[in-house]
């Protein structure tokens, strides 16, 4: 079966149904909206939470406390595993990640979580380790710096 060979089932997909052409179709004047009220105009459409001009839920229940989703800046994170290519000794910043692609964009800083193990002693300068990180990183002797 190719792409080209798909087809819809049989009686699944019917035309569209042409109103408004003339009394004699069955389908024109009021063009199968029924007199008078709201769903019978021109430009109604059904608005998400529009409970009928009553208070809708969204806005009757209350709102308190603060949330910080709008304001925060994430960090990028990246694992231990991330930093197995570089050598034993080497100091490894985000500009070193960014070259090897394993970074693409970080707007406010780097986190390096503790997945994977690390073998080499590497001093990794980022914005903020996980404990696990930071115990793996000096138990192979290397230095987790912030910066």
């Amino acid at each position: 079966m190719n792409l080209h060979e798909l087809s819809p089932a049989e009686g699944s997909r019917q035309d569209g149904f042409r109103v408004g052409r003339g009394i004699g179709s069955g389908n024109g004047k009021t063009c199968a909206r029924g007199h008078k009220g709201q769903k019978s105009r021109s430009g109604y459409s059904r608005k998400r939470g529009f409970e009928g001009g009553q208070m809708p839920l969204h806005r009757r229940l209350p709102k308190r406390g603060f949330n910080n989703k709008r304001f925060a800046k994430p960090l990028t994170a990246v694992n231990l595993s991330a930093f197995d290519g570089f050598e034993s000794g080497a100091a490894v910043g985000l500009s070193d990640l960014m070259e090897r692609g394993i970074v693409r964009k970080c707007p406010y800083g780097l986190k390096v979580l503790g997945t994977g193990e690390i073998k080499k002693a590497l001093t990794i300068q980022a914005a903020a380790f996980s404990e696990t990180a930071r115990q793996k990183i000096e138990a192979a002797g290397g230095k987790a710096e912030l910066t």
